[in-house]
């Protein structure tokens, strides 16, 4: 029988090509996705912790000046909220404090579990980043191609600083290569679900982020 379990570098949070995660049946999933689901990868209160981490790393970066946090809908709204507690608690909790500014854009990029070769970008009005200390927030970058549209957009618009944290990074053959400046976990080229990740908008309203098995992936196809 094979062991599966999760390991992490602690120097760049990467989980390794050979890791597969957790048996689900160790955690509380949703009773109508037991049977779509293959393991629990990252359980949810791994994520809060590296959550608060990244929080601590960013103020340390961007806390001298206000902050105007954008959260790419829809994937990153759990990860951002989150976020965004974390930073709060630091804001009133130690002696480095700043306003924050939030708002949202929406993109979309995929169709079932494969990255469609073109990006939309629908929501806030860019001119309101001029001059801005700019978060964007992700939740995962695959090919690079859907964060690098959105930042030559918010560059056109002269903001002060760009910073990009993404929660998850995919290290995939289909990578431009670009890397954010913070990351959450580096994982292997699996597609995953949960914590607002979606498949075909199922699987948002999962707590840990999890991998589906191929049954799921043809019954929630479009």
């Amino acid at each position: 029988m094979v062991q599966c379990h999760l390991r992490l570098s602690y120097v760049d949070t990467q989980i390794k090509d050979e890791d597969c995660g957790f048996n689900k049946n160790l955690f509380c999933v949703p009773k109508h996705y037991e049977d779509d689901l293959e393991r629990v990868f990252i359980p949810h209160g791994l994520i809060l912790d590296r959550t608060e981490r990244l929080a601590r790393d960013i103020m340390q970066d961007m806390g001298n000046h206000p902050i105007f946090a954008l959260c790419v809908l829809k994937g990153g709204y759990k990860f951002f909220a989150d976020l965004m507690d974390h930073i709060k608690a630091l804001n009133r909790n130690t002696d480095q404090s700043v306003p924050i500014t939030v708002d949202f854009v929406k993109t979309k990029s995929y169709c079932n579990d494969i990255p469609t070769g073109t990006v939309s970008i629908i929501g806030e009005e860019l001119s309101a980043f001029k001059g801005k200390n700019v978060l964007v927030v992700e939740d995962i970058i695959d090919t690079g191609k859907t964060i690098q549209t959105l930042l030559s957009k918010i560059k056109e618009y002269e903001p002060q600083m760009v910073k990009v944290v993404s929660l998850l990074v995919k290290r995939t053959i289909r990578s431009s290569g670009y890397k954010p400046d913070y990351t959450g976990f580096e994982i292997p080229d699996k597609f995953v679900v949960g914590y607002a990740l979606d498949y075909n908008e199922y699987f948002r309203d999962l707590n840990h982020i999890c991998i589906l098995n191929e049954k799921a992936k043809e019954k929630y196809k479009l």
